[in-house]
């Protein structure tokens, strides 16, 4: 499945709903579920034991692990049938179960994880950006912890930092992992198992604050509001492929940027799993992104994105992440203590 979180607007305001990807429409799952309970089992609590079984919330549905997941394959087996006949399908209370890609709104697919956490697994982004591989780079996976409130998703403008007058604003071609398990001390051989699937990660980066705070971690040079792109989907362990071999692209105002391939990660994702995962609790919505591809970043590039690009990252079996770049907004700088 390529599950998505999209939007609904009803007489009350927006309500986000879970849902996968099917060709040009997006699925509802949670509807989808209920319509099947009703009109196949004649369950008459049809809707109660959806809310459970497949709820509309994408990290309630992760929790339900494989049980939800069984539940919602057989969800889309059943709205398939009619799909094929091109028949309209409903809802039990006439409920509209099927939404157009491109006329509905697609979120972030977790609009905030638990967890934000970004590694550093290409040997040749580390070389080029850093001018040479530390030798800790080999020895211990390396990463940050960014903010569960910076998400942006498809289609959103990514704002320009008010606090410092750059011109060398960066996007990140990153892709990452949602954990779909509860764990703890997880081997490296069962890892496999905690992937609830992979989405398209974007590390927006203000790289005129990348030296001023990367001894503590590179705090206001990734982190403000929408500055981590997550999306469109996440694609299930079972439809991704080969997760070791996933060409990557970056495209900005159509003109191809970046392009690499995941087969060229040092550090696999089981191996991040069981890193994290020594004597702490990995939960079901954390998301761990693998760090830039070789060659997938502008500062590798020297050249630098303006505002009203449109950059488009793109994952082999994934999709694409499209978002333009917002204006320039009057600076703030920031205020600094002069050294004594």
């Amino acid at each position: 499945m390529k599950l998505v979180t999209f939007e609904v607007k009803t007489d009350i305001g927006p309500f986000m709903r879970l849902g996968t990807l099917s060709g040009d429409r997006i699925i509802d799952l949670n509807l989808a579920y209920s319509t099947y309970l009703y009109n196949e089992e004649q369950d008459t609590i049809a809707y109660k034991v959806a809310e459970v079984r497949v709820p509309p919330d994408m990290k309630e549905f992760l929790i339900g692990g494989k049980a939800s997941q069984d539940a919602a394959k057989k969800a889309l087996q059943y709205i398939d049938r009619f799909l094929k006949q091109k028949t309209e399908v409903v809802g039990p209370k006439g409920e509209k179960i099927t939404h157009t890609v491109g006329k509905t709104r697609l979120l972030a697919p977790i609009p905030r994880p638990n967890s934000v956490r970004d590694f550093l697994c290409f040997e040749q982004h580390v070389a080029k950006s850093m001018g040479s591989v530390p030798p800790a780079f080999y020895s211990t996976p390396i990463w940050y912890r960014a903010s569960s409130d910076s998400i942006f998703g498809p289609e959103e403008v990514v704002p320009w930092p008010n606090y410092c007058d750059t011109d060398k604003l960066d996007y990140e071609l990153e892709f990452a992992i949602v954990i779909g398990k509860q764990g703890k001390n997880i081997p490296i051989d069962k890892a496999d198992e905690y992937i609830a699937g992979y989405t398209i990660y974007n590390d927006v980066s203000c790289r005129d604050f990348t030296v001023d705070t990367w001894i503590l971690g590179p705090t206001k040079c990734k982190i403000w509001d929408k500055s981590i792109g997550m999306g469109p989907c996440i694609t299930t362990p079972d439809e991704i492929g080969d997760s070791h071999n996933l060409k990557m692209t970056a495209r900005v105002n159509g003109q191809v940027w970046s392009e690499g391939n995941s087969n060229t990660m040092y550090w696999t994702f089981p191996e991040l799993i069981a890193y994290l995962s020594r004597e702490e609790t990995l939960y079901p919505g954390d998301l761990i992104g693998s760090g830039t591809v070789g060659n997938g970043c502008c500062l590798e590039l020297g050249k630098w994105i303006k505002p009203g690009d449109i950059v488009e990252l793109e994952v082999q079996n994934i999709g694409i992440l499209r978002n333009k770049i917002g204006e320039k907004p009057e600076l703030i700088p920031l205020s600094r203590r002069t050294h004594p």
